[in-house]
């Protein structure tokens, strides 16, 4: 259930005690920004011939790369980041 608190500041809507940012609200500075740190992607690619997969931060930077979708996967994990697949 949503709901909006009195703030003196700002009136952010509220699930419960937590409060939600409305992203139609952002620029698009903010909103390029949005996950960076929290989510790095995944996207196959061909390295020397052979398939890996590239780990990117979400702002496109590369992190790293994989032999495979289920290292780059743990990699994210590991590292306390959300794994997203890009095709």
């Amino acid at each position: 259930m949503f709901t909006t608190l009195p703030d003196a500041e700002n009136d952010l809507p509220q699930f419960g005690t937590i409060p939600v940012l409305d992203i139609r609200q952002l620029s698009a500075e903010q909103l390029q920004k949005l996950g960076l740190a929290q989510i790095a992607y995944v996207k196959p690619i061909i390295v020397n011939g052979e398939r890996a997969f590239a780990i990117h931060a979400a702002d496109g930077t590369p992190m790293a790369l994989a032999g495979d979708q289920n290292q780059a996967i743990a990699a994210i994990v590991q590292h306390e980041l959300l794994p997203a697949m890009v095709h």
